[in-house]
């Protein structure tokens, strides 16, 4: 009887849709020279404000370099006080509404693009601001709308279409997604998070050569990126070309050697190609550099019981259900584990926490049926055998294994039945045949045991000796 495998997961970590937003009047990347020049703006403000302590642009330029140096909350304490000096300064509530947003103040962000708005509505990017704070707040609705008015109003405006584009991946609309990325790749064929994130959407419709193909141009625009490398080895791996999806992660790695989602999808291409030293070498890493990475514990389970080193396999899937106890996945394969132990109560106990999580999980009754056949608890594995097939009923698994417990309790009518809809969803089934003759000759219906030993031979693999002599033995014995 075969018990149903371990549940692996898709390796790929799902791409992030990269957002683009930029302070007024600030470099979009920051390298030692731009630290300087912010360093010395920060010296000169200082000058300027002991000077005039009412200067608010000397507020405003400080709190500008604060905010280029990530040092959020000093530069919302300037830009608030540029404002209460002049409450006219529209980039003071503007810089102090991205500020917000960076800071996951979502609301405070809002207000100030409104205050913004009221002062000025004609001003593109602060509609694309007041979006990228609604989708925080989970308000996709008006982040659409909002970026489809700093389209109206500048119809050139990459950045509310790359934004909008990241709005409708995340509500799973990905046609439309693309559209938007298209048109704002037309503006600025340069940007390599365009190219990711329409790369990232073709990923989740599972066109991965159209994916391949942007993270191409992202890697000519800018091949320092590791994140680009790590998406495009996703979509190898979903093209099961392992050795290419590895030959990136490496790539990632070697960019960003603390990049603990590259080495879990290394580890599970490797995986994939049966190489499992290696994908627990990689599992362990991924953990060390994220240690509640619950998928990664499971994968690495999943690789233990692979090499079928069940102990260290039920002690990494224990660690992924701790930290996440709705894991469904997890509960299954420890299932999986307890059962190739032979410990049946816990396996079982396993498939209901499943059954729990998922009542349409039909591996797990299946897998629980088996576990009460081989614990003799017939009656409920019949019980659980018949869930499964309620669900999926052309499933000739579970009517052979149902039909194997009821010829366990004597009730060869309804094994037969069982086994003849299994032989009927599959012709060719040995194991149904073989089961079936047994149960005719346990009747006295020599005739029908004979043709079903018969079928049996017809279906029967080399390795099947036992049963091949078994079946010899009996068809001569019963007069065949």
């Amino acid at each position: 009887m075969i018990l149903r495998n371990i549940r692996r997961i898709s390796g790929v970590i799902g791409g992030i849709f990269l957002i683009c937003l930029f302070l007024m009047f600030v470099p979009s990347k920051v390298n030692a020279s731009t630290q300087d020049q912010n360093d010395k703006l920060v010296a000169d403000s200082n000058q300027a404000i002991a000077a005039n302590p009412q200067d608010a642009k000397a507020y405003y330029s400080r709190g500008t370099a604060y905010a280029q140096k990530g040092q959020y909350d000093q530069a919302i304490a300037d830009f608030s006080k540029a404002i209460a000096i002049n409450p006219q300064l529209v980039e003071a509530y503007f810089n102090r509404g991205t500020v917000y947003f960076y800071n996951k103040q979502y609301d405070q962000a809002i207000a100030d693009c409104n205050k913004v708005i009221a002062i000025n509505s004609r001003f593109p990017e602060v509609y694309v601001t007041r979006g990228l704070a609604y989708s925080g707040k989970g308000q996709n609705d008006q982040a659409i709308a909002d970026y489809k008015q700093a389209i109206a109003i500048n119809p050139q405006d990459a950045k509310a279409y790359y934004n909008c584009g990241n709005v409708y991946a995340q509500e799973e609309q990905y046609d439309q997604a693309i559209a938007y990325y298209n048109h704002g790749i037309a503006i600025d064929p340069q940007d390599d998070k365009a190219y990711i994130n329409r790369g990232n959407a073709y990923d989740l419709k599972e066109q991965y050569d159209q994916a391949i193909d942007d993270y191409n141009q992202a890697i000519a625009i800018n091949p320092q990126v590791a994140d680009i490398y790590l998406f495009r080895g996703n979509a190898y791996s979903s093209k099961e070309q392992y050795d290419q999806a590895i030959a990136d992660y490496n790539q990632a790695i070697a960019i960003n050697p603390q990049d603990a989602d590259a080495y879990f999808s290394r580890g599970y291409a490797h995986s994939s190609k049966e190489q499992y030293d290696q994908a627990i070498a990689d599992f362990g890493k991924a953990i060390a550099l994220k240690p509640k990475y619950s998928v990664a514990y499971y994968d690495r389970g999943c690789a233990y019981s692979y090499k079928e080193q069940y102990d260290l396999a039920v002690v990494d899937f224990n660690r992924a259900i701790a930290i996440n106890p709705r894991y469904a996945n997890a509960y299954f394969s420890r299932g999986y584990a307890y059962t190739s132990k032979g410990q049946y109560d816990r396996a079982i106990d396993d498939y209901k926490q499943v059954i729990a999580i998922n009542p349409q999980a039909v591996d797990a009754y299946y897998n629980c049926g088996l576990a009460y056949f081989s614990n003799k608890q017939y009656d409920q594995a019949i019980s659980d055998y018949s869930k499964a097939l309620a669900i999926t009923p052309q499933d000739a698994d579970s009517y052979f294994g149902r039909g194997r417990a009821y010829s366990a309790i004597e009730q060869y009518d309804a094994a037969i039945a069982d086994y003849n809809q299994a032989i009927a969803i599959i012709p060719q089934h040995a194991g149904a045949y073989y089961n079936k003759a047994i149960a005719c000759e346990a009747k006295g219906e020599n005739q029908a045991a004979i043709d079903a030993y018969r079928q049996f031979l017809n279906y029967a693999s080399p390795q099947d000796t036992e049963e091949i002599k078994y079946a010899k033995q009996h068809i001569a014995k019963l007069g065949g």
